[in-house]
């Protein structure tokens, strides 16, 4: 093993030294659309970066027959042909650690597009910013970990146990065809990092559950209103239920990590309202769709029962609604609840990397949304989350702290050098 105190400095120096060709190449991906469901040509380039490091690439479809089995497996809306998951491995001894350096390609929707300042697919730096559809969540982070593996091999720097990069699919629906796949097909390491925003170790997630709330009332014409029951109504004491069992949860569920980052630990968030069809019509139907929020130490089937009990409860308080109950269906989309212990070598091992490379203290936390770093206990690996900072993630005018970026490559290289060891060649 080659002496880390010798090869960091020169990797590191060199990684300051490509700084303009990292954000060339991050501006390149950002201008490749890849909204979920459509990954296809992000992943060629993405398979072209790997082909060109020297990397043994696989680019695979998902097999739906072989994952949907699997507990953790979700099933997304699009069909995985076209949309590979894009591995990169760099074969290293047996005896050494090795490394998964997991990252997901597809970004939600720009939409509203005529609000962003410029292109969401532009990619256009301003200042210490790079803006762009998916250019903090989480294409930054893609970059960094290519460019860490490359500055390693650019600087005559072989890890000696195994890399593996991974870019995959439909992280952002949580679906199973992306890192569950990889995982099911055997990439897997000693430990897994996903550099996703947020440049803090994050070691647990709260789960996630998504539902859709029902309500019928009597339609009938407008100049006869009187005479129908119009379900806007009825679904606004169901929507005065639900704030009110998002508040109670909020006050009575704690989890430090999680309030450290955001400063509250769960949330129910009614995310959309739908109602009627006619504006000449009392409106006969209404529905809610809820993303809901869990701890740890909690489970999914007590959480849907708290929503059931406050949706019953103001039913039972409505002479309509009590005999026309509000029907709840909970949608297969999901986020099991994860939590890696603070005290785990690999969160500590890692944690000293990032420390003595950026020569701070670096926070461990919790995150308040789901990752895919939850799938990692499945196949016995250790996760963090860490990644370049920026703003505005899923909305107008997101953007990557271009500064961060280069960090975040730096603490990356460095810790496939301390936690995988290196040799020179």
């Amino acid at each position: 093993m080659a002496d880390k105190a010798e090869i960091k400095p020169k990797v590191l120096a060199y990684i300051e030294s490509k700084r303009n060709e990292i954000v060339g190449t991050l501006r390149e991906l950002v201008r490749i659309p890849s909204v979920t469901g459509g990954e296809g040509e992000a992943q060629k380039y993405m398979q072209r970066l790997y082909s060109g490091m020297g990397l043994k690439v696989t680019s695979q479809e998902a097999d739906y027959a072989r994952i949907r089995h699997h507990e953790a497996f979700v099933k997304s809306d699009f069909d995985y042909r076209g949309r590979p998951n894009i591995i990169g491995v760099m074969a290293g001894k047996p005896s050494a650690k090795s490394l998964l350096l997991n990252g997901h390609i597809d970004v939600v929707s720009p939409e509203p597009v005529a609000e962003w300042e410029f292109s969401p697919w532009e990619g256009k730096a301003v200042g210490n910013r790079l803006y762009g559809r998916g250019a903090c969540d989480m294409k930054a982070g893609l970059i960094a970990s290519y460019f860490a593996l490359k500055a390693l091999l650019e600087s005559s720097v072989k890890p000696e146990g195994m890399v593996i990069l991974q870019s995959v699919i439909e992280e952002e629906p949580l679906g199973g065809g992306g890192t569950l796949a990889c995982l099911l097909d055997g990439y897997t390491a000693d430990g897994m990092v996903i550099p996703e925003p947020n440049m803090k170790i994050v070691i647990a997630h709260p789960g996630v559950l998504f539902f859709k709330v029902k309500v019928t009332g009597r339609s009938a014409h407008a100049g006869m209103a009187h005479t129908g029951v119009n379900a806007i109504g009825k679904m606004n004491r169901v929507y005065e239920a639900l704030v009110r069992l998002d508040e109670r949860r909020a006050r009575e569920n704690h989890h430090p990590l999680f309030e450290k980052q955001s400063g509250r630990s769960c949330h129910l968030n009614i995310g959309t309202y739908q109602a009627g069809d006619w504006i000449s019509t009392v409106a006969g139907w209404a529905e809610l769709d809820c993303r809901l929020s869990y701890l740890p130490a909690e489970t999914a089937d007590e959480v849907k029962q708290q929503v059931a009990q406050a949706i019953k409860k103001t039913a039972d308080d409505d002479q309509w609604l009590s005999q026309h109950p509000p029907e709840i269906i909970w949608y297969e989309r999901r986020a099991e609840a994860w939590e890696q212990k603070p005290e785990d070598p690999f969160v500590q091992a890692f944690k000293s990397t990032a420390d003595s490379t950026l020569g701070s203290d670096t926070e461990i936390v919790g995150a308040t949304w789901g990752m895919d770093t939850r799938l990692a206990p499945y196949f016995n690996m250790p996760a963090i989350s860490f990644g370049p900072n920026g703003g505005n993630i899923h909305g107008v005018n997101e953007y990557v702290d271009i500064n961060s970026v280069i960090d975040c490559t730096k603490v990356l290289a460095a810790f496939i050098v301390d936690w995988c060891g290196a040799q020179k060649i």
